[in-house]
């Protein structure tokens, strides 16, 4: 029997795997993923942003563990050779009414103990001589990286450590033993003496096939991206946001230079039909019914219906996406941008419609639930691994 069996391949499980094997040097640690390969959902779809944590609540698990998480993560890519680089980012207020949520933003970054400056237009386009705007704030811990070389460093370290990864072992059943679990998959048992759900966009499922109810449901959000053509690079220098509705769920589309110089467009936000759906065409009757029957969906459609339209024109028009991005670059024109690769971000949203804010970790007897750690999940994937690993670690020593 296993000491551990951490359900999920992507970062966030590969990070607890980690830190429990520095915690517990001699435990028992699995690794069990249904696909063929590791960080295959949203660890290896992303923007590549080490988040600095400026935009939440101060006191939450997000602010806390984003802001160690900046520090820990570019601590680990330098120790380990990542390629990474801290560039700093730009929120970028467009219009007037736009300033009291953009100060409103400054002093919350203030709050989370992050260096974070007001800027006028003129040193604004110092930083980025093609953005548009009347003010912004600098953050300037914001880094980039490559979330799939972490991950493979990840896996490294895990084997290093004695442990084990079972690729393409899907999840079908959870038994409760006396002394633990007994996880059936498409490639055998597994036992357990603790469970660990990381299981991203399957992690309410996961919860609920081992007995807990995570009083939230995952609905998928496809965020679908352009870039920017070779000859047009030159037009974003590092990352530009910008200011967030704060009655909207998401952060607006945005550009990104990505760590390998391609500079990436969006994402525009829009409900997939799939856990997994990347495409427009991709649908699972199974995921579509379980969003579509869920009261929480159809509340937080009826309080966003009229940004979830434009989300969906933008999602239909090349013009309507070029023209979001014209407010912050006014310079990038449709025959400048390309599509290139989706991903799907798991929301856990409550039956009332809201949207659960935080990381919602849940603990039960002798099993730890990860059930929504969206981003800046990547980022604070190394914190979020350190704080389940301390919490199994005592469970299991009191046990």
């Amino acid at each position: 029997m296993d000491d551990y069996a951490i359900i999920g391949g992507g970062i966030v499980g590969l990070a607890t795997a980690v830190a429990l094997g520095k915690r517990v040097p001699s435990a028992r640690i699995i690794v069990i993923e249904k696909e063929s390969a590791l960080a295959a959902h949203q660890s290896g779809r992303n923007s590549g942003v080490i988040h600095a944590g400026i935009y939440y609540a101060p006191g939450s698990f997000k602010a806390r563990f984003s802001r160690a998480g900046n520090l820990s993560m570019v601590a680990f890519c330098q120790e380990h050779g990542i390629k990474h680089e801290v560039c700093g980012k730009l929120i970028i207020a467009t219009e007037q009414d736009e300033l009291p949520r953009l100060e409103k933003l400054h002093q919350r970054g203030l709050q989370n103990e992050l260096e974070v400056r007001r800027i006028g237009p003129e040193e604004m386009k110092e930083l980025e001589p093609n953005a548009a705007g009347i003010a912004a704030i600098h953050v300037a811990a914001t880094g980039i990286v490559n979330y799939s070389q972490v991950c493979a460093k990840y896996a490294e370290i895990i084997r290093a450590q004695g442990g084990q990864l079972h690729l393409g072992a899907r999840v079908n059943t959870i038994r409760h033993t006396g002394d633990g679990h007994v996880i059936e998959t498409s490639q055998g048992e597994f036992q357990s003496r603790f469970l660990i759900n990381c299981a991203g966009l399957h992690s309410d499922r996961v919860a609920r096939m081992s007995g807990e109810e995570p009083q939230a449901r995952i609905v998928p959000f496809r965020g679908e991206y352009y870039e920017l053509k070779p000859g047009k690079r030159h037009l974003v220098r590092g990352l530009i946001y910008p200011v967030p509705n704060p009655d909207f769920p998401f952060l607006g589309v945005h550009c990104t230079r990505m760590i390998d110089g391609t500079v990436h467009l969006g994402p525009n936000a829009v409900l997939a039909f799939k856990r997994e759906g990347y495409r427009k065409s991709d649908i699972n009757l199974r995921d579509l019914a379980d969003t579509l029957f869920y009261p929480g969906f159809w509340k937080l459609a009826a309080k966003n219906a009229s940004e979830g339209m434009r989300e969906v024109v933008r999602s239909f028009s090349k013009a309507a996406f070029t023209r979001s991005l014209q407010r912050l670059v006014p310079a990038i024109q449709a025959d400048d941008i390309v599509p290139c690769k989706a991903g799907v971000r798991a929301q856990a949203l409550r039956p009332d419609g809201a949207l659960v804010d935080d990381f919602l970790i849940i603990q039960s007897a002798r099993a730890v639930h990860v059930c929504n750690a969206p981003s800046p999940g990547a980022t604070a994937s190394l914190e979020i691994g350190n704080h389940v690993a301390g919490v199994v670690a005592g469970q299991l020593q009191a046990a």
